[in-house]
């Protein structure tokens, strides 16, 4: 959801098509890598440390300070053993947004350091900033993703009609970002250890291939299913279901509390449970990581409306790479979509 962790009123300017702002600091308290060491890198949860790893290979240590499947990274409290790793990473990449709040914490309180943020919150910036993080100019305001195939530049807001979703930090979801963030992560990774520089770049490209091949079947999906409606228990998957050109019609009474942090009330649950009786959605898109005993009971009533309900989650499964993991999620809503055809 999108206000868990900080007021609506904070504005991310053009989120998913802002993709990447990249802050590169001092080597702060840690001393960059000798040639034959590894690139120790700390990520705030294991998406993004999969992203890294699949770019570093062999040549990084990545720890992921959130791992666990079953977690909710929106209201992780970290410990002093987080900022330990952090003081001691060459390099932190984070989802940014105030999504992972914590590792934007225990930057400002002086661990300054090379980072790769997913998302940067321009306001955010100007005001605040991590002092010391360098000069780098705020990301710009029109992202058409040149260069990633014949997919449409992504609108500058992301709100579905008569939903918020303005400030929607579940940008892993938008494959474009994830693109960005494998670049920016072989830049930093190849400033720490120049000799492996192409190496890093040959591997983000690698990875890119891959995750290209994901968005060529968001596009079969958006190419069969255009129009088709959805009903969302948390908006973590907005940027998929987006590029899939799925409309979500979630009654707008429940996704404004449940992105205030509040229980819906009697009225938005009555308006979500006619919704699926209805069968107004083909599909009930789930987070199994965000559960609530209202939750639980629109998937039931989904499945008692022989509604498909899909699942896709905030972190990776135990096991999983992030390709891996998207491409199960993808194969699920495109296999969904198709018992309703």
């Amino acid at each position: 959801m999108t206000s868990r962790r900080r007021a609506a009123s904070t504005a991310l300017a053009g989120l998913a098509a802002t993709a990447v702002a990249l802050t590169a600091c001092g080597t702060g308290e840690q001393a960059a890598p000798g040639a034959d060491d590894k690139i120790k890198v700390v990520a705030s949860t294991s998406v993004w440390g999969s992203v890294v790893q699949a770019v570093g290979g062999d040549a990084v240590e990545v720890e992921s300070i959130v791992s666990d499947p079953s977690a909710d990274p929106h209201s992780y409290e970290s410990t002093p053993q987080d900022a330990a790793k952090v003081t001691d990473a060459h390099l932190v990449v984070f989802n940014g947004g105030g999504y992972d709040e914590f590792i934007e914490q225990i930057l400002g309180s002086g661990n300054q350091k090379p980072t790769v943020e997913a998302v940067k919150d321009e306001h955010e910036g100007e005001q605040n900033g991590h002092e010391g993080h360098g000069d780098q100019p705020a990301a710009p305001e029109e992202h058409g993703h040149e260069g990633h195939g014949d997919q449409p530049a992504a609108p500058e807001e992301h709100g579905h009609e008569g939903h918020d979703h303005s400030v929607n930090e579940h940008v892993w979801y938008d494959l474009h970002v994830v693109h960005e963030v494998a670049d920016q992560v072989a830049t930093e990774l190849g400033k720490l250890q120049p000799a492996k520089a192409e190496q890093f770049r040959q591997a983000a490209g690698q990875f890119e291939a891959e995750v290209g091949a994901l968005e060529g079947k968001v596009g079969e999906i958006a190419a069969a299913n255009q129009g088709k409606p959805v009903i969302v228990t948390e908006p973590v998957a907005h940027y998929l279901v987006e590029a899939a050109g799925l409309q979500d019609v979630t009654p707008q009474s429940f996704v404004k509390a449940i992105e205030a942090e509040t229980d819906p009330s009697a009225a938005a649950v009555a308006e979500i449970q006619n919704a699926i009786n209805a069968k107004q959605a083909v599909a009930v898109i789930y987070n199994p990581q965000t559960e609530s005993p209202v939750t639980r009971n629109v998937r039931t009533a989904a499945e008692q409306n022989q509604i498909q309900v899909v699942e896709m989650t905030e972190t990776l499964p135990e096991g999983k790479t992030y390709v891996q993991w998207m491409d199960t999620q993808i194969a699920a809503l495109q296999n969904a979509l198709n018992q309703n055809r």
